[in-house]
């Protein structure tokens, strides 16, 4: 089979095409033809700094594809079964760049006939994480159906990345009134598209009033992917015992907070990563959007407000410049020819 690999940090020049033998499921594993592999920041940050656990490295968390093979201990009955993965390349050698990837089977989750392999890629990290930035508000749910949000108001920060988008997508699913904060008309556009009911552009006129005359009592939980950028206006934004969720710091501006102010709000700032919010976390945002895609609350493309920016598999190096240029939409890479 042909799969990209790593051997050393360093930039996107490291990433090597290999042909190699296909892995073969453990038990407790099943193995998966990959069709669509899906890169996230974190893919890169891995590559470039993260220490080498392996001697060889096949990048990427996300992916879909079909199982074509399992392990001692998994149901026969799943071979021939479309699947979307998580967390493929966490603590493992094997991520989803590649013809053929082994995940735990767990992490292999049936994707219905109508969601395209596109949308199964383009969930894992970024439709994981904006379940866990809805649900952890002191006054909120900590699952997600249809309703669950009703009369709630989140705040999507950053509406037209792949995790914003997300985020728009399963709150509106769940009932919320949905606002996002943009940075010029194209992404506004984009950030309707997704389901946003009201779109900011934070770089215009007064973004705090727009957004209190939508939200008089404040918002309930921001979504928050530049921290140190937005920390002010979400706190003029917010309403007392509201929720920032935080998944990022884009930019990397310090963050400073008052700490009077925020005693006095009952703020919660809550700061959140995959690898450590625990298996039964994960498990439930896993079953959660699961459902979600059964609803077709998660549609890609331009026109769905997530564009899609596709590469090759020999050209993953390529995938990776983009997503750390900042390329606006999901960056994907086409394994199944």
């Amino acid at each position: 089979m042909k799969a990209v690999v790593y051997r050393d940090n360093g930039g996107p020049d490291v990433l090597q095409l290999v042909d190699c033998e296909p892995p073969v499921p453990a038990p407790g594993e099943v193995r998966v033809r990959v069709a669509v592999s899906g890169v996230n920041p974190t893919d890169w940050q891995a590559r470039a700094a993260q220490a080498m656990a392996f001697p060889e490295i096949t990048p990427h968390l996300d992916g879909a594809g079909v199982i074509d093979a399992v392990g001692e201990g998994v149901d026969q009955s799943r071979v021939g079964q479309r699947v979307w993965l998580f967390m493929a390349a966490a603590g493992r050698a094997t991520g989803t760049a590649a013809e053929f990837t082994v995940v735990p089977a767990g992490q292999a989750v049936p994707l219905p006939d109508e969601a395209g392999f596109d949308v199964g890629a383009a969930l894992g990290v970024p439709a994981l994480t904006a379940h866990r930035a809805l649900t952890v508000a002191e006054d909120g749910p900590r699952r997600l159906r249809p309703g669950a949000l009703a009369g709630k108001v989140v705040l999507a920060a950053g509406g037209a990345g792949a995790v914003g988008h997300a985020v728009i997508q399963l709150a509106r699913w769940a009932g919320a009134t949905v606002i996002s904060t943009v940075s010029s008309p194209e992404k506004a556009r984009l950030a309707t598209a997704a389901g946003a009911h009201h779109v900011v552009n934070y770089r215009e006129g007064d973004p705090v009033a727009e957004i209190r005359a939508i939200a008089a009592d404040g918002v309930d939980i921001v979504a928050e992917v530049a921290l140190g950028v937005n920390l002010a206006l979400d706190l003029a934004v917010l309403r007392p015992r509201g929720t920032i969720s935080t998944y990022a710091n884009d930019g990397g501006h310090p963050v400073e907070l008052n700490v009077l102010q925020n005693m006095v709000r009952n703020t919660r700032l809550q700061f959140l990563v995959l690898y450590t919010a625990g298996p039964d976390v994960r498990a439930a945002a896993v079953e959660d959007v699961a459902a979600a895609v059964g609803d077709g609350a998660l549609p890609v493309g331009e026109e769905h407000g997530l564009p899609l920016v596709r590469f090759p598999l020999h050209r993953t190096a390529d995938a990776h410049r983009a997503v750390e240029g900042g390329a606006v939409g999901k960056v994907l890479v086409d394994v199944m020819s």
